[in-house]
């Protein structure tokens, strides 16, 4: 009779630890990433009244006869269910879609977690500004000039430098792809800037220096007469200036002298495809390969050298592949056109804004126009995420039975994608934990009944000798 009592009792526990973990559930229903919890139950120990007996010749086999002792807690297993996805619009709030954990370190020890409602603190680290912890991944290197986003080495603080200075880089690359009318067209009585004269084109571009001053690069084409397909062209940088820049050009590797001209001849087939060039120089260019010239200018706004001239900047402006057409000059029987496909320079700028798109990967926007990737998200996977231990403030730390922490990019190795501008909520459903709750408190109360009828009993025993 006593066993009824303990039975009950160790149901009235149990379910009582049941309800804890429900009501924690609905207390964190709208918390950030969380992942709700549940518990299963197991029988208990049995006490053996009877054994089995195994079938004879004059009798069949006896099953045996056991009570039980009650119930105990199985598990209370962390359901690691994707949550929803709620749009926010703020860019450090980070929501993994998939398997993964972002990193986050507080000192030496590492922390894992969901709730990616991320900020800067006052030195630009991207943190979790509700305990500090740091979010972790990996920096770009200056690798011998070269940018380097290297993910096989260890994590370490992510930081966005807003207000940051992007120093100005000079024009090395000017690609040019403009067309050069094939009929000479009538100049009316308000010729445009481009067209100036009868059989001529002038195209420019913005260009820049190492100071990121800004410099006008003109080239004017003027057709050769009497000479079909061939066109005469003169280089000149800031036309406007006085004194002026004293621009040379040439071609072959190295960079025209000061004092060499500025002038080249471009010769076209009857297809209107580029066939060779010739610099003032009289250098001409071979029959393949890309047609390229390289342009010097004086930079006059700065100190003079150790010689006492002026600074030369040097650049190179590629006219297109011989025999090509998409991206090069060409001579088409259309209205000339002024197209400049790119020039690689910029000024000075600072970091106004950045964006993290679905690999983590940090870009600055500067405002001088530049996209420079900063650096890259990691995030954690593990063999068994549900062997994590929860640590508190939506944080999770590896224990002996989650395995070790696989730590990489994301979608890479199975981990999930990054979607910035929205936090993943809870992945508690209301409708299930009321239903839960219910069934816990039935229960409980049927084990709470369990009890008052063994007192009932034993009241009923301490009574026979009256």
């Amino acid at each position: 009779m006593m066993r009824s009592l303990y039975s009950g009792v160790s149901g009235l526990q149990n379910h009582q630890t049941r309800m804890d973990v429900v009501g924690n559930n609905i207390a964190n229903v709208n918390t950030t990433g969380f992942k709700k919890g549940r518990v299963n139950f197991q029988d208990m120990l049995y006490q053996q009244i009877a054994g089995a007996a195994r079938p004879t010749e004059d009798l069949g086999g006896v099953n045996p006869k056991e009570v039980g002792l009650g119930m105990s807690v199985a598990s209370i297993d962390t359901i690691h269910l994707q949550g929803s996805l709620q749009t926010t619009g703020v860019e450090t709030d980070l929501a993994l879609m998939g398997t993964g954990f972002f990193v986050l370190k507080s000192g030496d020890q590492t922390y894992y977690t969901r709730a990616g409602a991320f900020g800067l603190d006052n030195q630009g680290t991207l943190v979790n500004p509700g305990n500090g912890m740091r979010v972790q991944g990996w920096m770009v290197q200056d690798l011998e000039g070269q940018q380097i986003l290297n993910v096989s080495r260890d994590v370490e603080d992510l930081i966005i430098p807003v207000g940051s200075k992007d120093p100005a880089r000079a024009t090395t690359n000017v690609n040019f792809a403009c067309n050069l009318s094939k009929i000479t067209p009538q100049i009316p009585e308000n010729p445009t800037p481009q067209q100036t004269a009868a059989g001529t084109w002038r195209t420019a571009v913005n260009i820049y220096d190492t100071f990121g001053t800004v410099h006008i690069l003109q080239v004017e084409f003027a057709r050769v007469p009497d000479t079909p397909n061939t066109w005469n062209a003169t280089i000149t940088v800031d036309p406007d200036s006085d004194p002026p820049t004293n621009a040379s050009a040439g071609l072959g590797e190295e960079a025209p002298a000061a004092g060499d001209p500025a002038v080249f001849t471009l010769t076209f087939d009857n297809d209107g495809l580029l066939l060779s060039a010739v610099d003032g120089a009289g250098n001409e260019s071979g029959g393949a390969g890309e047609l390229i010239m390289n342009v010097a200018y004086d930079v006059l706004d700065t100190t003079p050298g150790d010689d006492g001239a002026p600074i030369r900047q040097v650049f190179t402006l590629n006219l297109g592949e011989i025999g090509g057409y998409t991206r090069a000059i060409t001579q088409y029987a259309e209205q000339s056109s002024t197209k400049v496909v790119e020039q690689d320079g910029y000024g000075m700028g600072y970091l106004d804004n950045f964006k993290i798109d679905r690999n983590g990967i940090i870009t600055g926007v500067f405002s001088n126009g530049t996209n420079r990737v900063l650096g890259q998200l990691a995030l954690a996977s593990f063999s068994n995420q549900g062997g994590l231990e929860k640590a508190g403030e939506n944080n999770f730390v590896q224990s002996t039975n989650s395995g070790l922490a696989n730590i990489g990019p994301a979608r890479i190795a199975g981990k999930g994608q990054i979607i910035a501008g929205t936090l993943e909520m809870s992945n508690v459903d209301l409708a299930d934990q009321f239903v839960d709750m219910i069934v816990t408190q039935r229960g409980f109360q049927a084990n709470s009944r369990t009890i008052q009828t063994a007192d009932q009993l034993l009241q009923e025993l301490l009574t026979l000798k009256r």
